[in-house]
């Protein structure tokens, strides 16, 4: 296939994925996610066992382009529905893959960014990678990242990362059992093949019952809070706090928020 936004290769049993937008910082569009959502699904098809994600250039993922930002004003509440069904449609397919996966963050992961990063079975991060679930800055609701980051960290870490939206580093991140391993720059993929070879030893079909089995666990309980977490995130773009986040963001300036 061939795609706009992202580099897809195969070597051996490993596919490598690469989000391919470094003049944008690899900013999530509307592009990029439908780039994502068929390169997925051709990794799960192919012959390769591993799949492992990041980034060219410095950044991994910086969260939505600012295209795609100033375009989500004047949506109707039937389009903000399909973009947040969209979006659970990625992160469910990266989260509930078949294979296992391995994400190699190369920098910056913000926002949506972060969610792709950490929903990955293995979380690589090079020292300088910064993290952030950030929408609460800017009028947004973290809806659907929130009910993946309960499972991981559970409510009190989970509060305070949503609720203050503050940047957190590769450090604190292997600190709180987000990340898996912090590995020096020129090492990353290196690791990542290493690892992705590690797990290649394994009976595939083994991965495969497993992941079949994790996801398993989890799948009422995330059907049930994604559905909540859709409507929240479709709602706030009808407030004027989030008309007021994005122009302010975009704009460069404080925002002047009104609770409404």
């Amino acid at each position: 296939m061939n795609y706009k936004t992202l580099q897809l290769a195969f070597d051996a049993n490993i596919a490598t994925l690469t989000l391919n937008r470094p003049d944008k910082r690899n900013a999530v569009s509307y592009e990029l996610i439908a780039d994502l959502i068929r390169a997925l699904d051709e990794v799960r098809t192919s012959s390769a066992g591993i799949l492992i994600l990041t980034g060219a250039g410095k950044a991994f993922c910086s969260g939505l382009d600012l295209d795609t930002l100033k375009g989500l004003i004047g949506r109707t509440p039937e389009q903000n529905l399909e973009d947040s069904r969209t979006m659970v449609g990625l992160f469910r397919s990266l989260y509930e893959f078949p294979k296992p996966t391995i994400a190699a963050v190369n920098g910056a992961a913000i926002a949506g960014g972060t969610g792709l990063a950490l929903l990955c079975d293995f979380t690589l991060a090079v020292p300088d990678a910064k993290f952030g679930y950030t929408e609460v800055r800017i009028g947004f609701v973290p809806a659907i990242v929130s009910t993946f980051l309960l499972r991981q960290v559970g409510e009190k870490i989970a509060r305070d990362l949503l609720l203050t939206g503050r940047i957190f580093d590769a450090a604190e991140a292997l600190k709180l059992g987000l990340i898996n391993e912090i590995v020096p720059a020129e090492k990353l993929l290196d690791r990542a093949s290493e690892l992705a070879a590690q797990l290649a030893e394994n009976s595939p079909l083994s991965l495969l019952y497993t992941k079949r089995l994790l996801t398993g666990h989890a799948r009422a309980e995330l059907d049930s809070q994604i559905e909540a977490a859709i409507r929240e995130n479709a709602g706030i773009r009808e407030s004027a706090d989030f008309r007021e986040g994005i122009e302010s963001f975009l704009e460069k300036r404080k925002p002047k928020w009104t609770g409404r």
